[in-house]
């Protein structure tokens, strides 16, 4: 039974001055819920086991055909002239297939850090706007959830992690599933080239090279929302394009993906 007089006036307004409002109207409470919704479209997620192993069971076909490109890394280190066990390692702490092809592409003795961490770090500037786009769901997460995650995120997982979230999914460990997995068969890809380089040959010859990218393009796929992706579609393309042909190194990879967001976002203010 719902309360009146005083007490009710007392819990509605606790300063207990008579000539304060005592009632909020529902209208004002229902227009800061929707201004709340607004700030934050997104469903809830949760940290769980099942979501670990949602992410493994999905990201585990993924992992195969990013392995393919893992054995072209271990094949170009092994050339580079870096042993085994040193492959494995930087397949491990970076799992950053493009970076690492980059860096050892540098590889000389002596080694010229400055080089290498420059251009890697251009490389791996696109991770800056694809972790931004995981901050509505992770910013539930608590930090070390959500940091042990992204340590796991490649362009690959990460696709197949946002189309999961964007279709619904409340799995927030799901990133954490498909990329340790991924990572899993990174390292042992790695290895295999690593260590069957001179078996293999050239990587282009069974087409290992093509893996990953054509990978990817399946995975974009499923963020292709009908006529409204053309124009950032085509104009982060033509960007690229351009900046491919006037730019040093990989910067055409983030002037294309800031030109296509800037699209997104004109498109969907107006």
């Amino acid at each position: 039974m719902a309360e009146s007089g005083p007490t009710a006036d007392r819990v509605s307004n606790p300063s207990g001055d008579p000539d304060a409002t005592t009632n909020s109207d529902p209208a004002d409470d229902l227009d800061a819920i929707d201004e709340t919704n607004s700030e934050s479209d997104v469903q809830s997620v949760t940290f769980t086991t099942t979501g670990f192993w949602k992410g493994v069971v999905a990201g585990f076909p993924v992992a195969i055909g990013v392995a393919g490109y893992g054995v072209v890394f271990g094949v170009v280190a092994n050339r580079a002239g870096l042993s085994v066990a040193e492959a494995a390692i930087m397949s491990a702490t970076v799992l950053a297939g493009a970076a690492q092809l980059v860096a050892v592409g540098l590889w000389a003795d002596p080694l010229p850090v400055v080089a290498i961490v420059t251009t890697t770090a251009v490389v791996n500037l696109r991770y800056v706007l694809m972790g931004a786009s995981l901050r509505p769901w992770f910013r539930q997460l608590s930090p070390t959830a959500a940091y042990t995650s992204v340590f796991f995120f490649a362009d690959e997982n990460w696709a197949l992690t946002m189309a999961t979230l964007r279709e619904g999914s409340r799995y927030g460990a799901f990133l954490l599933g498909s990329g340790v997995v991924l990572w899993a068969l990174w390292i042992v890809s790695t290895i295999a080239g690593a260590t069957a380089g001179d078996l293999i040959g050239d990587p282009e010859r069974f087409g290992l090279d093509f893996v990953v990218t054509a990978l990817f393009l399946t995975l974009a796929a499923g963020f292709w929302e009908g006529t409204e992706s053309i124009a950032p579609w085509s104009v982060a393309g033509a960007v690229s394009i351009v900046a491919y042909g006037l730019l040093p190194g990989e910067w055409y990879i983030l002037c294309g993906a800031l030109a296509g967001a800037t699209i997104e976002v004109v498109i969907t203010d107006d």
